[in-house]
């Protein structure tokens, strides 16, 4: 049985200020839906992206910026960090772990995640390894979103 993720909703508190970063992002915003006072919909996709997210009101009780690790995978972190940097959006320098376990294929392939940046090094992984180089950026509330270079995805992906 095939299990597609399609829509993750992030928690906002101020959904027009939510809705213009993602705007000005770059993200396609799909639907914008009002029923009453309490109820609005936003869907926003990343470009090229299958998998699109939902912000607004009356949608979640998750605390407005509670979200970290919103992975977006790219080609080109240099390139993809510059077109959002040249869109308004403050992004993180690129940079990799410096133990060389925060890409795929560590010990059972596991990616390994590590909170507050900690032992980050700059720059791009210095093999230019998949899954090895990164930036992050935050939304308004602070919600966290990370970039991730992928060139050839691991096997089964």
């Amino acid at each position: 049985m095939d299990m597609k993720f399609e829509v993750v909703v992030l928690p906002v508190s101020d959904v027009d200020r939510a809705k213009a970063f993602y705007d000005s992002a770059g993200f396609r915003m799909d639907i914008d839906a009002v029923v009453g006072d309490d109820f609005r919909c936003v869907q926003f996709t990343p470009p090229g992206s299958e998998c699109s997210f939902m912000i607004g009101k009356g949608l979640t009780s998750a605390a407005p910026g509670s979200f970290q690790g919103l992975y977006l995978v790219v080609l080109d972190i240099e390139k993809a960090r510059a077109e959002l940097v040249g869109r308004g959006i403050e992004v993180s320098e690129v940079f990799h772990d410096a133990g060389g376990i925060f890409y795929h294929g560590h010990e059972g392939g596991d990616i390994v995640h590590r909170i507050g940046g900690q032992g980050r090094e700059a720059g791009p992984h210095p093999d230019r390894a998949d899954y090895g180089s990164y930036a992050t950026f935050s939304d308004p509330d602070g919600n966290g979103w990370v970039l991730q270079e992928v060139k050839q995805r691991a096997p089964g992906r």
